[in-house]
């Protein structure tokens, strides 16, 4: 099995269960945050589902930069409601599943950057910047939002079993 084939494997039972979270955001409450040093529920929401178009630009070009000199910097997309977030968060995942199969364990290796006005911020190979910056960082965030779902009264979806609330 090459590694993208695991990958996948891996990434798509991840972000099954992280749409069964997404679906349950209570988009009246996207102003909601638990403190003030929070994100609110709405902008939490939308920083999981931007996160895998992040992960096709990974596995598809060899650097990203957030603010290019000669450019626009990235702006965090605006949803109005759920439907918006589930679209961002399904595009980028099929993005993903698109790209995935045709990437090398080679390429897996080589070097990615991650810039700021055409400065490095964070680099490194390929394969490693995906799991830390797609898959472990959605992971991160999803818990997250679980959190947020119990502290809004919304039943909180399974994700390696049954939640407490589907017993």
């Amino acid at each position: 099995m090459s590694l993208a084939q695991a990958i996948l494997e891996h990434f798509t039972t991840v972000m099954a269960g992280t749409r069964k979270a997404l679906e349950r955001v209570p988009f009246d409450k996207a102003e909601w945050a638990p403190h003030e040093k929070s994100m609110t529920l709405g902008r939490l929401a939308g920083h999981i589902a931007e996160m895998p178009g992040w992960g096709a630009s990974i596995l598809t070009t060899d650097e990203f930069d957030m603010a290019p000199p000669d450019g626009e910097p990235y702006t965090p997309a605006v949803h109005e409601s759920i439907d918006d977030v589930l679209a961002t968060f399904d595009q980028g995942v099929s993005a993903i599943e698109a790209a995935l199969p045709g990437v090398t364990d080679e390429a897996f290796g080589e070097h990615w950057s991650l810039k700021s006005g055409g400065e490095e911020v964070m680099g490194g190979p390929r394969g490693a910047l995906f799991a830390n910056m797609v898959t472990n960082h959605i992971i991160h965030h999803r818990g997250q939002l679980t959190v947020y779902l119990r502290l809004c009264d919304v039943p909180v979806p399974g994700m390696y079993g049954p939640s407490a609330d589907e017993h």
